[in-house]
């Protein structure tokens, strides 16, 4: 029998084979790092599935504080400046309510009549002489009196008085035939009408209410513009009320120890 010889077998080329090693090695390494991720991948989530949850709960954030005006405290109201009540009046020379009538004039006289200049002591003095101040203080809180204060009948029985016949039709003193001085002060029907004034402000004018009369008898004392700062014009207003030296010098004189 002939013998056959073997068939040779072609090489493969180098750069052949060199091709196909590195493509089973990429595959290889390719998978291999896929699974590590994926493993890495799970085991992350798995621990963060894991890990403990906090019990105590953030703190919340502060709150804002907006800043708040300061306001300062109102200042104390002073106090009131105490009175100063004269000698007069807490030794008894003058009562209470009857000094009350006669400094509310004055300082009513003081803001209406500035230029006369008139004090509540020459009120006070005319008060002392006409009445012995209302019967020393015989009226109530108001001024008004307890009892009507009257002088005599103007009809000439009595010496050294005038005859003065009705000028009021008896309103206010009573007497429809004659005249006679009224209230406190001791003023004519007429002269009363003609510088009666609201001493108290409560809507009605009495000759018979000490603050009316006080008043009213400022205005009479002042009527004409005198200065009644000037001694010579003081003298003058009191000589209206009586036209004697005597009278002008016991009014003065109270009036000098009030």
């Amino acid at each position: 029998m002939g013998k056959h010889s073997a068939p040779k077998r072609k090489s493969r080329s180098p750069f052949a084979l060199a091709a196909l090693v590195p493509i089973g090695l990429v595959t290889a390494a390719a998978t291999a790092e896929a699974d590590h991720q994926l493993t890495d991948s799970t085991k992350q989530v798995a621990e963060t599935r894991q890990a403990p949850q906090s019990s105590t709960p953030a703190p919340a954030p502060a709150p804002v504080v907006e800043p708040v005006a300061q306001i300062a405290a109102p200042a104390p109201a002073p106090a009131p400046a105490p009175e100063v009540v004269p000698a007069s009046v807490t030794s008894g020379q003058i009562p209470r309510v009857n000094y009350e009538a006669y400094f509310a004039a004055g300082s009513k006289l003081a803001q209406e009549l500035p230029g006369c200049g008139i004090s509540w002591q020459l009120i006070a003095g005319i008060g002392r002489v006409e009445s012995t101040h209302a019967n020393n203080g015989k009226a109530g809180d108001n001024g008004e009196l307890l009892a009507p204060i009257l002088g005599p009948v103007l009809d000439g029985s009595l010496a050294g008085n005038n005859v003065i016949h009705d000028t009021d039709g008896g309103q206010l003193d009573g007497d429809p035939n004659y005249d006679r001085a009224v209230g406190p002060m001791q003023f004519l029907p007429e002269t009363w009408k003609m510088y009666a004034a609201d001493g108290n402000g409560d809507g009605v004018i009495d000759p018979q209410n000490l603050f009316d009369a006080a008043l009213t008898t400022g205005r009479y004392l002042c009527d004409g513009g005198l200065d009644l700062r000037d001694p010579e014009q003081q003298v003058a207003a009191v000589l209206r009320y009586n036209n004697s030296m005597e009278y002008v010098s016991d009014v003065r004189g109270w009036a000098a120890g009030y």
